[in-house]
């Protein structure tokens, strides 16, 4: 790890320089990536945008990360008001308005301007499995983790805020594990010893062992066990790994991009180049890559073409 110590500018800078690396080729199949790979930063592609332009993924963790900034709390409604000034204002944006914009999420934030009821909006339905909780769950996992460090905060408390922050959107039992798990590597990138795979082998040892406890049943849970292994995960052929929008196929694309690499470049690009859901997917690698390697780690070069960097970093000075 570098000697950075601002932990939430290492991951949220993380999050949105994945999220811009992947923008570009969002959508596009593996194949088509591979015959003009991304390298670093580019513009134009999916969107037709200046290189460094973020999305959704980044707008919505930024959203939830002001108002965890300003409040000094987890407040559901604070945050979902901060969603609909994205959504129908264009706050949290590169230019003003919104784009790629997810389905579950657009519906959740339709029902909260109608009901004003933050537990509620979230569908909990099967389908709603989609990633768009996961992209943006750092902030209150920072948040959380912080939160057990300091506080008399139990990892019940942390994970039933971060699944309450998830079910905003994505309120099925599966895409809450999802952000579960991801709290628990967090936690252990922030606490633990060792390389990246030894804190997430821990972290995610750790959080099969919690929900082993918390959940009735382990249906749901069976869905991820293919990270119970690590050695035996990073030996999955790449044809293997899907990078779709699906919670599960995005959460283990992220995994075994940071396991199989030993560098924050090498990781980001290792994962947005599975193509298909290159912006998340990047994401969500891209936050745990950068709270393990540290801001300085990212290429300056991609730094620089980050769209409204200077307002974003110095969104990431929080004191609790």
């Amino acid at each position: 790890m570098t000697g950075n110590t601002n932990i939430w500018k290492n991951g949220i800078m993380g999050v949105v320089v994945g999220d811009a690396l992947g923008c570009p080729v969002q959508f596009k199949s593996r194949e088509e990536v591979a015959l003009y790979p991304v390298t670093g930063m580019r513009g134009y592609g999916t969107f037709n945008l200046p290189e460094g332009s973020w999305t959704d993924d980044s707008s919505l963790t930024l959203a939830l990360l002001e108002s965890i900034r300003r409040q000094k709390i987890v407040d559901l409604d604070g945050i979902m008001e901060n969603f609909m000034n994205w959504l129908y204002d264009g706050e949290f944006t590169p230019y003003g308005h919104p784009y790629d914009i997810g389905h579950g999420t657009m519906l959740a934030i339709d029902r909260y301007c109608k009901n004003h009821n933050a537990k509620k909006c979230g569908n909990a339905e099967e389908w709603n499995n989609g990633n768009g909780s996961l992209m943006r769950i750092m902030p209150v996992c920072i948040y959380s983790s912080e939160m057990v460090r300091t506080e008399n905060y139990t990892y019940r408390d942390a994970i039933e805020t971060v699944h309450a922050v998830g079910a905003l959107t994505h309120a099925h039992i599966l895409s809450n594990i999802a952000c579960g798990l991801y709290f628990f590597m967090v936690h252990q990138i922030l606490t633990g010893n060792g390389s990246l795979t030894d804190r997430l082998r821990e972290g995610l040892a750790q959080g099969f062992a919690f929900y082993e406890t918390f959940l009735a049943d382990m249906e749901n849970l069976h869905h991820y066990d293919r990270l119970r292994d690590l050695a035996v995960f990073a030996d999955v052929p790449r044809e293997k790994i899907k990078s779709g929008g699906y919670v599960v196929d995005s959460l283990e694309a992220a995994v075994w991009s940071l396991i199989t690499t030993d560098h924050f470049d090498q990781a980001l690009l290792k994962a947005v180049n599975l193509g298909k859901d290159t912006d998340t997917i990047g994401a969500i690698a891209g936050g745990l890559a950068g709270l393990y390697y540290g801001y300085d780690a990212i290429p300056e070069d991609w730094l620089t073409a980050i769209r409204r960097r200077d307002w974003i970093e110095e969104m990431c000075n929080i004191e609790l």
